[in-house]
């Protein structure tokens, strides 16, 4: 039998914004899906971060892919964060 750890922090919010949590031994459905969106999560920002490598290296990207790349690569490091503080890595909480 597993031991029940403390509370999970999950990869995404509920209805009214506010964090949400699991208590749970790891092994349930919700921890598993958890985790699959957690792997997608990274996934996404690698492509996130090849998009931005050529971007940035090409010298005729305008200010709107510039803008645009700013967006995504923001959203991507919000989710790395998120996943950082599910993992219980100690750096405070993820703004908003």
């Amino acid at each position: 039998m597993n031991p029940i750890r403390s509370p999970r922090l999950l990869p995404w919010s509920g209805p009214d914004g506010k964090p949400c949590y699991l208590i749970g031994d790891g092994t349930g459905r919700l921890s598993r899906l958890a985790d699959q969106i957690e792997t997608v999560q990274i996934g996404l920002a690698r492509q996130v971060l090849e998009r931005a490598h050529g971007t940035l290296s090409d010298p005729a990207a305008n200010a709107d892919e510039l803008h645009t790349l700013a967006r995504h690569l923001t959203d991507a490091l919000r989710d790395a964060l998120l996943i950082a503080e599910c993992r219980a890595v100690p750096h405070g909480p993820v703004p908003s």
